[in-house]
Order: C-alpha cells, then sequence, then structure tokens
C-alpha cells in the first residue's frame, strides 16, 4: 500500500477489526503448499460461493487443523490424507479470526489435502472480498492486506505461510476478471448466462497479495523486457491509461535493471478501483489503485499531481520485489516492505523525470518525517503487531517515511553500488520466501564489510530523532553531543538513549561571498511585536548552486563525543541532506552558513538547514527573527522544494506566533519586500517552462496570496480560477490550482482576533489564514 491514502485506510480498518483485540498467531505444524479456488460472484445480491482445495504438509498427526476465516459460512469440510478421506466439523472463533476442522480419525503426518464449500458476503467496507459501485454499475474486487483474505477463502492468512494457487471465477456473460496470473481458459457455462475464466499457477505467495477483480473492466495494454503490461480502468476512464502504461514501461525496465532479477510473472496489470480505501495495493502481478492515483490526464492536471502519481505507481511496481518476491516474516518488520519501496520510489521516478527534482521533494518529505518522529507519540520502526488492530497500525509514516529515510543514510554511506549490491544479495538469497531485518543488515554488513549491522539496529530498534550538536571544528575534528530531539520544549529527553549513525561532511565546497542576508531581519525578539521592525532594503543576493564535492563520513558511536572532519571552508554537517538527525550549530556557524547558504549549499541541503532551524524555534531551542534571516536569504531560491520548506515556517509564525492583525500586516509587508521580485521576474506561464518553474510560480503566488495579502494576486487568483473552472485547458494546471486555492480562501471571511485566539476556529492548507466559526 502506499502511505499518503494509509490514514484514510487505518481509520477503515480500526473500525472493521475493533473486536478483534486478541493476539492468535496460527500453530506452526501446518503449512499450506497449494490453494486451488473456483468463485462465483453474484454482484446483484452481494454473496459469492466459493469450492476450495487446500494442499497441506502436517508436521505431526493431528485431529483438527486451525486456519483463517471471518464471515463465511461453511456447507462442508472434508481432508483427503493417504487415500483416506473423512468428513469433518467446523468451529468458528470471530474473534480469533480463525475457524478448526475437526475430523473423527487422526489425520497422518505428511501431505494431505482440505476441501471446502462456503459461502461469503461482497461487503460494503472496502476489504476483503468487497463490492465497489459506480453510478451505472458494481464490481467485485479484493483489497487483502494485511488480514483480510481470510474474508474472501478459508486460509493460513500469515505472510510467511506462502503457497501457490489456481484461480477461476465463474461470472456473468458481459463481464471480464483479473487476477495474479494471465488468463488461460474461457469457456461458456457452466451456468446459462454464465462463463468461466481459469487463471495460470501464480508464483509462491503471501495470502495477502492475491487478487481477483471482477466487472466490465478495459485495458490499454503494452510490454515491456517481455512482460505483458496493462493500465485497466472502467470503459469511462479507460481513456486516461496512457500516463500509467508510460510510468509502469520505464520502471519494470529500471527495477529488472537494478536488481539484477527479472520481474517474475508474465503479466503485470494496473487496475484503477471506483471504491478503494487504500491509495493503492501491490498484489503480485495484478496491483491496485484508487482511480484518482492511477488515472491522469497530464494535459489538464498539475505537474506535482502527475509527479505524486507517477511515485505512487513505481512503489507498488518496486513492491514486486520488495513484499512480494521477498516477503517480510511477520507484520513487525512492515518496514521491509514499505520502507524499501518507498526508498526505491525515489531512485526510479527522479531516473524518469530528473527535471522533476526528486531530491528535493523527498527532502522535503524526510523533514516532515522528521517532525513525526519528534512527537512521544512515535514509535520504534519495528514495533509489536500480534492483533489486527496492531498490524494495521504498523502502516504508518514510520514505516515509510523513517524507514525509507534510514535507507537513504544508509546508502549514502555505503555508496550507490555497494548498497545496490547489498539489496542484490538479500533479494537473490531469499526469493519466493520471507526475510527478516536481520537478514537484510547481514546482507548489506557481508558486501560492504561496514557495521551496517550496527547502524540499522540502532535506527530500526529506538524510536525518535537523534540531535546533534556541534562544536568548534579543529585539528580535523569537532566535538559532537547527541540526543533525542522532541518538538516540545517541555519533554526532557533521556540521557542515556544513544544512536550509531554516520555523518557526512563535505571536503571542499563553493563558497562566494555575496550579502546573503540582505533584507533580513536582523536582531529581532523571539517573542510577539518584532513585526514591527523596520525592514531593510537591498538586492537580492546573487544564487549559485554549489556541488556536494566529495564525501567524507564518520560513524557516531553512543560512546563517541568527536568526529573526524575533512578540510572545508564551510562547515555543515549533513551532506545531500541524506542524514536521519537534526544538526545544531553554534551561532557563528550558523550565521556563516546563512550568508553562504546559496553559493554554499545544494538545494537539499538548504532544506535541511532550514527543516532543523525551524524544528529548533517550534522546540524553543532557536529564534525566530534568525530563522527569518534565513528565509529572507533564500528570498530568490531558484527550487520551488525550498520556498515549499519555509513557507510552511512562514504560515505558522503568522497564525501561530503572530498576536495581532498589525503583527501580521507587517509580517505580510515583509513578505511582498522580500519575495515579489521573484514572483515578477518569472513572469507569466510560458511554454517552455521546467517544472520547477511551474511549481515556483505557484509556490510564490500562493505564498503572496494567502499570507502576504497581496492585492493584485488575489485579483488576478480569481480571474484564473474562474479561467480554470471554465476551461482547465486555457491556464498552465499548477498555477490553476493554486489561483483556485486562494480564491476560495478570499471567499471566507477573515477571523478577528478574538475568535482566532478562541478554539472555534479551523486551519486551512498552507498555512493560510484561518476561517472563523465563531458566533
Amino acid at each position: 500500500m502506499h502511505k499518503r491514502f494509509c490514514a484514510a485506510t487505518a481509520l477503515t480498518l480500526f473500525l472493521s477489526f475493533s473486536l478483534s483485540t486478541v493476539a492468535q498467531r496460527l500453530p506452526t505444524t501446518v503449512a499450506p503448499t497449494h490453494y486451488t479456488l473456483a468463485l462465483t460472484p453474484d454482484l446483484k445480491a452481494a454473496t459469492f460461493s466459493g469450492v476450495e482445495s487446500i494442499d497441506i504438509n502436517l508436521k505431526e498427526p493431528a485431529n483438527s487443523i486451525t486456519l483463517n476465516a471471518i464471515e463465511i459460512t461453511f456447507q462442508s469440510v472434508t481432508i483427503d490424507s493417504h487415500g483416506a478421506e473423512q468428513t469433518g466439523t467446523v468451529s468458528l472463533d470471530p474473534g480469533r479470526q480463525q475457524a478448526t476442522f475437526t475430523f473423527p480419525n487422526t489425520i497422518a503426518e505428511g501431505r494431505a489435502t482440505i476441501k471446502t464449500r462456503y459461502t461469503g458476503i461482497l461487503n460494503d467496507q472496502l476489504r476483503g472480498f468487497y463490492l465497489s459501485k459506480t453510478a451505472k454499475r458494481s464490481y467485485a474486487v479484493t483489497q487483502f492486506e494485511p488480514t483480510d483474505a481470510r474474508r474472501a477463502f478459508p486460509s493460513f492468512d500469515e505472510p510467511a505461510m506462502k503457497a501457490t494457487f489456481d484461480i477461476s471465477l465463474e461470472i456473468d456473460a458481459g463481464d471480464t476478471a483479473i487476477s495474479n496470473s494471465g488468463m488461460v481458459s474461457d469457456k461458456p457455462g457452466p451456468d446459462a448466462g454464465k462463463h468461466t475464466l481459469v487463471f495460470g499457477t501464480t508464483p509462491k505467495m503471501s495470502t495477502y497479495l492475491v487478487a481477483f477483480l471482477v466487472g466490465d473492466f478495459e485495458c490499454q495494454t503494452g510490454e515491456q523486457d517481455g512482460v505483458a503490461l496493462g493500465v485497466c480502468a472502467t470503459p469511462d476512464k479507460v481513456v486516461l491509461a496512457p500516463f500509467a502504461l508510460d510510468v509502469a514501461k520505464f520502471a519494470l525496465h529500471y527495477y529488472d535493471t537494478y536488481f539484477g532479477i527479472h520481474f517474475p510473472l508474465k503479466k503485470l496489470d494496473l487496475i484503477g478501483i471506483p471504491d478503494f480505501a487504500a491509495g493503492a495495493m501491490e498484489n503480485f502481478g495484478a496491483i491496485t489503485f484508487r482511480e484518482d492515483v492511477l488515472l491522469i490526464d497530464p494535459k489538464t492536471t498539475a505537474v506535482a499531481s502527475q509527479t505524486l502519481a507517477a511515485v505512487d505507481i513505481v512503489h507498488e511496481i518496486a513492491h514486486q520485489w520488495f513484499g512480494d518476491l521477498v516477503t517480510l516474516a511477520w507484520w513487525d518488520n512492515v518496514w521491509l516492505n514499505e520502507g524499501f519501496a518507498t526508498w526505491m520510489e525515489n531512485k526510479a521516478v527522479a531516473a524518469m523525470h530528473s527535471e522533476w527534482e526528486i531530491p528535493q521533494m523527498a527532502a522535503g518529505e524526510e523533514d516532515n518525517t522528521l517532525n513525526i518522529d519528534a512527537q512521544p507519540t512515535t514509535r520504534a520502526i519495528r514495533a509489536k503487531a500480534d492483533t489486527p488492530d496492531e498490524i494495521n497500525q504498523a502502516f504508518d509514516e514510520i514505516a515509510y517515511g523513517k524507514a525509507g529515510d534510514v535507507l537513504l543514510m544508509v546508502e549514502n554511506y555505503l555508496g550507490e553500488e555497494t548498497f545496490r549490491k547489498g539489496v542484490h544479495a538479500y533479494l537473490a538469497a531469499h526469493e519466493f520466501s520471507n526475510a527478516t531485518a536481520e537478514d537484510f543488515w547481514k546482507a548489506q554488513t557481508a558486501t560492504s564489510h561496514k557495521p551496517v549491522d550496527k547502524i540499522m539496529e540502532s535506527m530500526v530498534a529506538q524510536p525518535g530523532v537523534p540531535i546533534l550538536a556541534f562544536g568548534v571544528p579543529a585539528d580535523g575534528k569537532v566535538s559532537v553531543t547527541q540526543q533525542r530531539f522532541y518538538l516540545s520544549p517541555a519533554i526532557k529527553p533521556d540521557a542515556n538513549q544513544k544512536w550509531t549513525l554516520p555523518v557526512c561532511f563535505k571536503n571542499s565546497a563553493t563558497v562566494s561571498s555575496s550579502d546573503a542576508t540582505s533584507g533580513a531581519l536582523s536582531n529581532v525578539p523571539p517573542r510577539p511585536g518584532w513585526f514591527g521592525a523596520a525592514i531593510t532594503g537591498g538586492s537580492a543576493s546573487p544564487v549559485q548552486r554549489a556541488s556536494s564535492g566529495s564525501l567524507s563520513c564518520d560513524l557516531l558511536t553512543p560512546g563517541a563525543n568527536t568526529l573526524r572532519i575533512p578540510a572545508s571552508s564551510l562547515f555543515f554537517a549533513n551532506v545531500d541532506g541524506k542524514g536521519y538527525y537534526r544538526s545544531a550549530y553554534l551561532p557563528e556557524q550558523y550565521a556563516e552558513l546563512v550568508a553562504h547558504v546559496e553559493s554554499g549549499l545544494t538545494p537539499v541541503e538548504r532544506i535541511s538547514l532550514a527543516g532543523d532551524e525551524w524544528a529548533q524555534v517550534r522546540a524553543n531551542k532557536a529564534n525566530v527573527g534568525d530563522y527569518l534571516n534565513l528565509v529572507a536569504a533564500l528570498r530568490s531560491d531558484p527550487s520551488a522544494q525550498v520556498l515549499t520548506e519555509v513557507s510552511g515556517g512562514i504560515g505558522t509564525i503568522a497564525y501561530e506566533v503572530a498576536s495581532t492583525e498589525e503583527e501580521r500586516d507587517a509580517l505580510g509587508a515583509w513578505i511582498r519586500h522580500n519575495f515579489e521580485p521573484a514572483y515578477t521576474k518569472l513572469g507569466s506561464p510560458a511554454a517552455g517552462d521546467t517544472h520547477n518553474t511551474l511549481q515556483l510560480r505557484a509556490g510564490l503566488f500562493l505564498l503572496l496570496g494567502y499570507i502576504g495579502n497581496d492585492d493584485a494576486i488575489v485579483a488576478n487568483a480569481r480571474k484564473i480560477a474562474d479561467q480554470y473552472l471554465a476551461d482547465p485547458h486555457a491556464v498552465d494546471a499548477t498555477l490553476g490550482a493554486a489561483a483556485l486555492g486562494i480564491a476560495a480562501e478570499m471567499a471566507m471571511p477573515r477571523c478577528s482576533t478574538s475568535c482566532r485566539q478562541s478554539t472555534k476556529h479551523r486551519p486551512i492548507p498552507h498555512g493560510g489564514r484561518k476561517h472563523c466559526n465563531c458566533s
């Protein structure tokens, strides 16, 4: 599943699992090897019937077999063991979501086959085998991750209990079906008005990756590296498939090459589903998506939305290796699925669209993850997950974002090629099987001959974010202290909590003297009232991109208080912004970074610096005025993502720190003074605009309109919004979306100070002003 939509999914599944609070694992004395499933869905009645056989291996004699089943009604259960068949009885335990089959005679050790006939419901809860609806008709579709295959067929519904599957579906004559493998036959009957579709045997895989979908789906098809590709949707939406098909072709070839392991199926389908709680789901060979994630028109879709769609698509395709081919042994290591796919999604999209500046987007996302992990409610990457509730709650920003960021940090430390070899060794060793966290870092440690195991164990087992405070560099070393960082200044960290992590510095940096702080507010107090300070003039600082130079890293251990550093003209302790930690500098170090922020740091490093400083402002460890000095130094930054990073802080200052309308008005004037020249310089949208230019223009437009209260911007926003609504093709989609936001915002009444300070107001996105709900 993809992270951007897991919060909604979590809520849906949490409600559905509210009765399942008892931890219960299946016995390990029975192992499935193969399922044969014949399903007959009735879309009108919202029911289905199933005929199933499960080939199993018993490690010891038994009179009963327990597996997972919920919301299933059994008609019959038999078992065939060593040529003898006997009929069993069924006892259900809804709290544990289990069924136990008991037989009159002892079943011998070895191979046996369980056969069941049963019925179930096509539910309306967006999980299991469920009914998805449009205005015209219904569809029968599946969503099994993490623990819902048991709602569609009796199963050993745990990720380590892998098996192969043969699936067939008897459906209405006018419908078709899609499953994990390609279709091998399509025959009329056996009932009137029906036809039966039979699919090829799947690879060995976990139950949560099984998929079958029934309806009038249509597909646009292609081929890549010998694999048949299809992007499928309802008939009215299939015209929007080309974008996803192009992304899928690129991703499949990229992953084949990167992993050194060819995609293991003959076909891969991507299917848009009308009603779908998750953003997307990585079913082996049959990835399902929410329609608005998969099906877009690039001509009328903002580039940011195109980027997110591409990221979602490649995330799920990455799962075909991370999660499907090699699967977590249990849900406490869900990061082995989601963290890997999150780390890999950015590599693939960056390779496909370098102009989209994916590393900068990833840096902004990492800053958000660091803030989430700086809350007292955070958890370790590897956490207890026994019940369905606990398992579902594991699909959070820690499993996705933090795990992916930690992998990025380790890759940066080892070097991309060394890390890639370790990934290949890990995947090759566990193909069609299961793995643990230890399996991964042992492979990386053996490949790199560096202490990856110590780094990963430190980062995976402990919650929270480290903050590194640096002293004065001298004689090739710098003193450093580490402790856990909290955004709340009231929380005192445990002095004993330490990490093992690589800290990377530049060997060299291109630094040019420039009036980087011109236009900044200097020496301003951090309390309300400073907004009335005079705004100094001056031209914008010249922008000069700097390369990161060669990398020099040292390993910080819990007992260390110094790090080796290279000679450098600018001290910055997080090269390329890939370290999973916050940095705190001495006042003179910070001033030097601000003075050379454009000439000495890359865009990703500027995002990292701004994020670190704003986090410390929130924690009451840094001065608001010092932060705005950095913002002013970045006022002409050519990176849209840098602007996005600082805009969030500006919005919070405007509506959480400023206490009067006068202070907010003064800040608005400061914003207009600093950022209007950059917006004016960009001019109107043009055919040759890059992705970054489109985003930067829209970002400045939002900043000046929302918080700067620029009258000309607001008037223009209303005009552009009307044009965009009348004809989406007539206006640049990125600017059109921004204009719609400002126009809608300005149509609402502005809060009075008394209302704003009460609890009866609601914030809007992007740090905009708050709408009143005061009587």
